[in-house]
C-alpha cells in the first residue's frame, strides 16, 4: 500500500487496471468451472444404468457396459424355445472380472443362461479393456403375450452392477391362447381309450420329451384317478437331456362300466416342475350272450372241438345203436383228456373203451374216436349229456346226447362169446371152457334199468328191461353178454363180473314197521320184505 502512495499517478493507475482485469478473468473462470460441473452432474440421472458414467464430452467410461442396452428377441412360437445373445463391452481402462447372472423374466416365459463367455474358463479370468463378450440366453414361451426379462451380472468395476433388457412376444394359434406348456412336451397331449366293450387290457404309449436346452430329471411319475378305474402305467424315465424323450406305457383293464377319467402327471426339475396328460375312456361291455359250444381260440392253449354239436340218435330206436364223433384239438399246443363221463348213468347209454379215453394226449390238429352206444332200458326220449373234462381252453367240452326210443332192449338173452383155455395142473392138462368178455362195453351199463323189487337173505327178485328174475345166493346168471356171480347182501344184490362189482340197492322206505308199547304188553316189529321198491345201481370197486 505504501508502495503504490509514493508511486507516481499515471504507474499506479495502469497497475490497478491490470488487477481488475485479473480478478475479472478469475471470476469468469470459476463461473466456467462450476457450470462444467453442474451440467455433468445433472446428466447422471438414479434411473440410468449404473455401469455407465458421462464425461464432459458425451463418451462412456469407466466400467462394464452392455453394447445394446434393449435387445429385442421378435416373435416367438408357443411352446418353442428361442436362443438370445447380449453383448457387453469393458469400457473401463483396466481388466475386469464378472461375476453371478440373475434373470427376472416375466411369466409367460422362462429363461435361462445357456452360456457365459464373459466369465472365461476360470473364476480368476479378466475381461480385458475394450473387449466384448457375449451372455447367450434361452427363452421359452409359455403363454401368449408380451415378456420381459431383466438381467443383472456382477462385476469388479466401480459400480459392481451391470443390467440388460431383453423384450418380444410370443404367438400363438387362435387355439392355443390360454393354454400352457411345460418343459417336458406330451405327446398326444390327451390320452383317450374311446369305447371299449370287452375287459380286455388296453395298452396306448405317451412320448414325454425334453424341449429345453437343458438336462431336466424325472422325479416322479403318478397316476390321479378313481380307485377302481383299472388305470395303471410302466414306464423307466428316469432323465432326460436335451431334446431327448421316453415313454410310458399306459394301461386300462376295465372293471365298471361307463366312463372313466384320469390325469397322468409327470413331475420333473424343470423350471414349469410338472407335466399332465388327461386319461378319458368308456367301458361298454356287450350284452351277455348264451355261451357257444366251442370257445374262441387262445394262444398258448389247446381247443377242444367235435365234428358234431350233439350226439342225436333221431327218433325210432328199438334196438341197440351207437354213434360215433371225432374230438379234435385245434389249438396250438397239446391238450390232455382228464376225464369222459355221463351226466346220468341209468339211461342205457355206455362209452365205448376203444378210442378217446382218461389220460390220452392230443397234440396240434390231432383227433380220437368217442363211440356212444345207446341200449334204452325205457321208452321215450332221453336228455343226457357227455362230459369230458381236459386242460385246454376252457376246460371242459359238453356235448348233448338226444333220441327217442320206441322198444326196450332186453340185455337177459343177449348171446355170450366162449371160448377154451387150457390149465395146467399136477394131473396134467385140461381144456375148459370160459366167457369172453367184451372189453370196449363198462359192465356196469348193462345193467342199467334194473332195480330190486324184492329181498330175503337167500333170493331176491330184479325186474329189468326184459321183465323180472328171481336171483339166489351164490349161482352164476347171465346178463348182458357177461357172467355174473350173485352175492345177496342185506343192503341189495351185487353182481361180481371178474374184477368188476355192481351193487343194486334195495329201497326199504316201503316196509313197514310198527311198534306198539303199552300197559302189559311187550314191543313188537314187523317188516315186510316182499314189498315193492325202487332201487340204485352203483359199482363197487375191487378191495
Amino acid at each position: 500500500m505504501m508502495t503504490l502512495l509514493n508511486m507516481a499517478p499515471s504507474s499506479a493507475h495502469t497497475l490497478i487496471s491490470r488487477g481488475l482485469r485479473a480478478c475479472v478473468i478469475g471470476a469468469v473462470g470459476a463461473g466456467l468451472l462450476w457450470t462444467g460441473f453442474s451440467s455433468q452432474a445433472a446428466a447422471q440421472s438414479a434411473f440410468d444404468d449404473p455401469g455407465r458414467n458421462v464425461t464432459g464430452k458425451g463418451g462412456v467410461i469407466g466400467d462394464l457396459t452392455p453394447v445394446q442396452p434393449n435387445v429385442d428377441t421378435g416373435q416367438i412360437s408357443l411352446g418353442s424355445t428361442a436362443q438370445v445373445v447380449v453383448l457387453f463391452r469393458n469400457d473401463s481402462g483396466r481388466p475386469l472380472q464378472t461375476g453371478a447372472i440373475n434373470l427376472y423374466p416375466s411369466s409367460s416365459v422362462s429363461a435361462s443362461v445357456a452360456i457365459n463367455e464373459c466369465q472365461g474358463s476360470s473364476p480368476d479370468d479378466m475381461l480385458p479393456p475394450g473387449a466384448v463378450c457375449a451372455i447367450g440366453l434361452s427363452v421359452k414361451g409359455l403363454q401368449a403375450g408380451r415378456f420381459r426379462i431383466e438381467m443383472l451380472m456382477r462385476h469388479s468395476g466401480t459400480t459392481r452392477l451391470v443390467t440388460a433388457t431383453v423384450v418380444g412376444d410370443v404367438q400363438a394359434n387362435d387355439d392355443d391362447t390360454d393354454v400352457f406348456r411345460s418343459d417336458i412336451e406330451a405327446i398326444p397331449t390327451e390320452l383317450d381309450f374311446e369305447d371299449v366293450d370287452t375287459s380286455q387290457p388296453v395298452v396306448k404309449p405317451v412320448v414325454f420329451r425334453n424341449i429345453t436346452s437343458e438336462a431336466i430329471d424325472i422325479e416322479a411319475i403318478y397316476v390321479e384317478a378313481a380307485d377302481k378305474s383299472g388305470i395303471s402305467f410302466r414306464t423307466d424315465c428316469a432323465k432326460l437331456g436335451p431334446g431327448q424323450a421316453c415313454i410310458v406305457s399306459v394301461i386300462w383293464s376295465p372293471i365298471l362300466r361307463g366312463q372313466v377319467s384320469g390325469v397322468l402327471v409327470v413331475e420333473h426339475s424343470g423350471p414349469t416342475s410338472v407335466a399332465s396328460v388327461p386319461i378319458l375312456g368308456e367301458f361298454d361291455p356287450e350284452d351277455l350272450e348264451q355261451a357257444k359250444p366251442f370257445p374262441e381260440a387262445i394262444p398258448g392253449k389247446g381247443l377242444l372241438v367235435s365234428s358234431q354239436e350233439e350226439v342225436n340218435f333221431e327218433t325210432g330206436v328199438s334196438t341197440s345203436s351207437a354213434m360215433t364223433v371225432s374230438l379234435v384239438n385245434a389249438g396250438d399246443v397239446a391238450l390232455t383228456l382228464n376225464d369222459i363221463r355221463l351226466s346220468n348213468t341209468d339211461t342205457g347209454l355206455s362209452i365205448s373203451k376203444n378210442g378217446c379215453a382218461p389220460d390220452m394226449m392230443l397234440e396240434p390238429v390231432q383227433a380220437c374216436p368217442l363211440t356212444v352206444v345207446w341200449n334204452p332200458v325205457r321208452e321215450g326220449a332221453i336228455l343226457d349229456d357227455i362230459q369230458i373234462m381236459h386242460d385246454g381252453a376252457r376246460g371242459i367240452l359238453v356235448l348233448p346226447v338226444r333220441g327217442t326210443a320206441t322198444g326196450i332192449v332186453s340185455k337177459d338173452n343177449q348171446a355170450v362169446r366162449l371160448a377154451e383155455t387150457v390149465v395146467t395142473s399136477s394131473s396134467g392138462e385140461t381144456r375148459q371152457e370160459i366167457i369172453v368178455r367184451d372189453n370196449d362195453i363198462d359192465p356196469a351199463t348193462v345193467l342199467d334199468g334194473f332195480a330190486v323189487t324184492s329181498h330175503s337173505p337167500k333170493r331176491a327178485i330184479i325186474t329189468g328191461p326184459g321183465g323180472s328174475r328171481i336171483v339166489f345166493n351164490g349161482e352164476e346168471v347171465v346178463i348182458g353178454g357177461f357172467l355174473w356171480n350173485v352175492n345177496i347182501r342185506s343192503s341189495g344184490v351185487e353182481f361180481q363180473s371178474g374184477d368188476e362189482k355192481v351193487l343194486l340197492l334195495f329201497d326199504r322206505a316201503l316196509s313197514s314197521n310198527s311198534v306198539n308199547v303199552g300197559p302189559g304188553r311187550s314191543s313188537s316189529s314187523t317188516t315186510s320184505s316182499s314189498s315193492t321198491s325202487s332201487s340204485s345201481t352203483s359199482a363197487t370197486p375191487t378191495p
